[in-house]
């Protein structure tokens, strides 16, 4: 047979061409660029944060326990390594591809003819199907199983950080509600007493009936927007709780005074992104998935070789004899060359071509997009840290403020407005000091993710 010999000659020289080429990382990606320079001092390889374990990172026990809970019975991270086991069984399909197939069809038949007496036949043949992968179809449909198993590994990473990462956000909001409701509480009783002191001061005609109406509606003011708090704190449980994968129930926490963050941070090489961060693989692996696609796409225009037979045991050898037993062996081989398709050959050549370009440029983004985030969230570490020295030293003079005023004032040396615009001066900054230290915390969460830390890849 003269076709086996042609197909291996043409397979040999088709070496060359993308057929039988691995993936490889396109050229021109904007990696180094991807930080300005102002970061780049920061860029020490060796104590990336992204490097650091998650448990290193959040010291907070409760915080701890919620995300190693989170992790185990998150819904979006159960579902994220089924499909990884999708991927892993696709796999396993595409590399048993090279192997025959062996299928059994027994069959029987009765054939009575004028009423005489019937004749029963059967066979029970096996076949064989065997195609050989001369042109690369399937070690490319093998190939592109692994980019899709390695994309769906990256996605599960993915999840994985992202879980980490909003637990803790949440956490911290948690945190921080707290110690609002905590100011509230203190602001409340503050103006409760105040309130009492200008009952008395109104009934010894120190001061007016309108200095005491203003007074209560800034409590009833202040009251409802601790009742809003109290709305928000149960909010954010529940969220928390959703997270988990769990009904509601109280969430045991520390306070928002005792978290700490790295005080030198440093974010790595720009180039390292391309391997930590978990998006940055998926996305490459669909760059590589779609390029093996095109390739399959290309080996269709190319022979088929098929190989196939099959063997198995007849009572029916012919008419002559009845019901004789022997033994039925077959063998074909067969090269199937498409001539013409409809134009359907070209055109899934041109769409696969056109799903590789825009992979590339997903992966492109992606990458412009972590570049972006490291980017952003180095700034806000460094502006929220100002804020919050700053507020910090404002609310130091604002408490000075307050005793002042309230020396002045009963001693009929201030205005009400003047003590009353203090206060609220106060109340307002150690509220801000509380926003900044959430809004720090959880732009070294942001950063964190960012570099692809709580990923964990291998």
């Amino acid at each position: 047979m003269k076709i086996l010999p042609i197909a291996v000659i043409l397979a040999f020289g088709l070496t060359g061409c993308n057929l039988y080429k691995n993936y490889s990382r396109p050229e021109g990606m904007p990696v180094e660029e991807l930080y300005d320079d102002s970061t780049m001092a920061r860029a020490d390889s060796a104590s990336s944060l992204g490097k650091l374990p998650w448990q290193n990172l959040f010291t907070d026990p409760c915080l701890q326990a919620l995300i190693k809970e989170g992790l185990e019975s998150n819904t979006d991270m159960q579902i994220a390594l089924l499909r990884v086991d999708e991927a892993r069984a696709g796999l396993s399909a595409a590399k048993l591809a090279y192997l025959p197939s062996l299928t059994l069809s027994p069959n029987g038949a009765i054939t009575s003819v004028d009423g005489a007496k019937a004749s029963k036949t059967y066979e029970i043949p096996v076949s064989l199907s065997w195609e050989i992968d001369l042109f690369g179809k399937l070690r490319n449909a093998r190939k592109e199983s692994q980019a899709l198993l390695l994309q769906q590994s990256a996605y599960s990473q993915a999840v994985r950080a992202e879980v980490i990462a909003t637990v803790a956000n949440s956490y911290f909001s948690l945190l921080m509600l707290d110690k609002q409701i905590e100011i509230s509480s203190q602001t409340i009783e503050i103006w409760k007493e105040q309130v009492r002191t200008m009952e008395l001061q109104l009934k010894v005609g120190d001061i007016r009936e309108n200095a005491l109406s203003q007074a209560r509606a800034n409590l009833n003011g202040l009251q409802a927007s601790h009742s809003t708090l109290l709305r928000q704190q149960r909010e954010a449980e529940n969220s928390i709780c959703t997270l988990l994968g769990v009904t509601y129930r109280p969430i045991e926490r520390g306070s928002l005074d005792t978290q700490t963050m790295p005080s030198e941070i440093s974010v790595g090489l720009p180039v390292e992104l391309l391997s930590a961060r978990p998006d940055v693989v998926q996305a490459e692996m669909a760059l590589a998935a779609a390029y093996y696609s095109t390739n399959q796409s290309r080996a269709a225009f190319y022979p088929a070789l098929t190989l196939g037979g099959s063997a198995g045991w007849t009572n029916a050898l012919g008419q002559a004899v009845s019901n004789p037993g022997g033994w039925i062996l077959s063998a074909i081989g067969s090269l199937a060359q498409p001539i013409f398709q409809r134009g359907k050959l070209i055109s899934n050549l041109r769409i696969s071509k056109d799903e590789e370009e825009i992979a590339k440029l997903n992966y492109k983004q992606t990458l412009l997009n972590a570049g972006q985030e490291v980017n952003d969230a180095l700034f806000a570490i460094e502006s929220y840290g100002d804020n919050l020295q700053f507020h910090t030293e404002q609310c130091q003079a604002l408490e000075k403020t307050v005793k002042s005023n309230e020396v002045l004032y009963r001693t009929n040396n201030a205005t009400y407005l003047e003590l009353l615009s203090s206060r609220q001066d106060l109340l307002n900054s150690r509220l801000n000091v509380v926003a900044d230290k959430l809004s720090q915390l959880q732009s070294v969460v942001t950063l964190y993710r960012a570099l692809g830390g709580g990923a964990e890849m291998d």
